[in-house]
């Protein structure tokens, strides 16, 4: 299995967040990065499968657009955007970010 995936939930509604506009970006050299695809989160908050072609080691980031999902839901934000930066090593085959976030505040981790 070759999968990138992320699941967003909103810790203050306590509910997925639906709709959150995602992009996977790859590092090709410090300060220079590639778009691999962009999505939306789905109605569970999830982005199942981000990844189109075969997982490399490497440099990889998530841009998550919490402005727009904060706006849908007419909430003021403190951070108009997240990005987590994380690194893909040799042999690995999933990889799953999820993204705990609240008007204020946020947090990850590696999920299974």
């Amino acid at each position: 299995m070759n999968r990138i995936s992320t699941h967003v939930l909103d810790l203050a509604r306590g509910r997925p967040a639906t709709g959150v506009p995602v992009r996977l970006e790859r590092q090709e050299s410090p300060g220079n990065w590639r778009l691999i695809t962009s999505a939306q989160t789905d109605e569970d908050g999830r982005c199942g499968q981000l990844l189109k072609d075969q997982l490399s080691s490497g440099v990889y980031r998530l841009h998550f657009e919490t402005a727009a999902y904060f706006a849908a839901t007419k909430t003021e934000t403190l951070y108009p955007f997240v990005e987590i930066t994380f690194e893909v090593r040799a042999g690995e085959s999933h990889i799953h970010i999820p993204l705990l976030l609240n008007a204020n505040g946020y947090t990850t981790y590696r999920g299974t």
